[in-house]
């Protein structure tokens, strides 16, 4: 970052060569040399997307989520993509990591700004994911029932019994959801996606699928939440970058996988065609 211009190369080479944690150990010996700080010496120095990257990427996990999570929440407007996103994903150890996070970081109740921003079922969702307390293990005795009171207030009756659902998909451990899954689809002859898009709307649906999803598999819904940021007129810069960085060091094998499994393409090709088409497309109107 001395003298004129920067070497972006240099500065992205070196970043995502290292872990997490060796990159805040970088960053605690720039003060200790420099005097400085090293992301804002990095944001005065990059800009646009690159600048959101390298930031996200010198952010702790934990605090990533925090701070993803408050700019979700704050302002006019609600990113409810992202409320959506982390708190179906991510464990119970990690949720209760999170709302002790952002208490300490923004000293405000997570759980009072997501029903203060927030309404209706898609609120009664959100709030019991983040009690953080699934049943443990799974309840052979309820699956069968379980199935059937998810088929009795969706498909078999006319309306939808949206109570029923958030019971179950919320308190279930993953693994007797899965269970459960597979008893719907024999009771109903529905996956359980497909009842969920005929029987709910709006944020309610978008979140039972996320925690439908998660439950069946985590990379494979970060493999359909990368696709499809990529897909459509124009890229949802702000998706991608969250989850690359976010799942980088947790499931990012399993996820590339499950990218080539479900879209017959590798994940690195679809990004490189991503930023490339951008690339031309700039060039050619210059």
């Amino acid at each position: 970052m001395k003298g004129l211009g920067t070497d972006e190369d240099s500065i992205m080479k070196l970043l995502t060569s290292r872990s997490n944690s060796q990159r805040q150990q970088i960053k605690a010996a720039y003060k200790t040399l420099h005097g400085k700080d090293l992301v804002g010496d990095l944001q005065g120095e990059l800009g646009g997307k690159f600048e959101t990257l390298v930031v996200a990427l010198m952010t702790p996990p934990i605090l990533y989520d925090v701070t993803s999570l408050r700019n979700a929440i704050k302002g006019a407007g609600t990113d409810e993509k992202v409320l959506i996103e982390i708190l179906s994903s991510r464990t119970a150890q990690q949720i209760k990591d999170i709302t002790a996070a952002y208490r300490q970081e923004f000293n405000k109740n997570l759980e009072e700004d997501v029903t203060g921003d927030t309404s209706g079922h898609f609120r009664r969702l959100l709030v019991i994911l983040l009690q953080a307390s699934r049943q443990q293990g799974v309840q052979e005795g309820n699956i069968e029932a379980d199935a059937q009171t998810l088929f009795s207030a969706g498909e078999k009756k006319f309306g939808t019994d949206e109570e029923q659902f958030i019971t179950i998909l919320g308190n279930r451990s993953t693994e007797h959801l899965r269970r459960v899954f597979a008893a719907y689809m024999k009771l109903a002859g529905y996956e359980m996606e497909e009842s969920i898009q005929r029987e709910t709307s709006g944020g309610l649906r978008d979140l039972l699928l996320a925690v439908v999803k998660c439950a069946r598999s985590v990379p494979a819904y970060f493999a359909e939440t990368l696709y499809y940021s990529m897909s459509g007129a124009g890229t949802d810069d702000q998706t991608l970058i969250r989850v690359m960085v976010s799942r980088s060091e947790v499931d990012m094998l399993d996820i590339r996988a499950d990218y080539r499994r479900l879209f017959a393409k590798s994940l690195i090709w679809s990004i490189t065609k991503v930023y490339l088409n951008t690339l031309l497309y700039t060039f050619c109107w210059q």
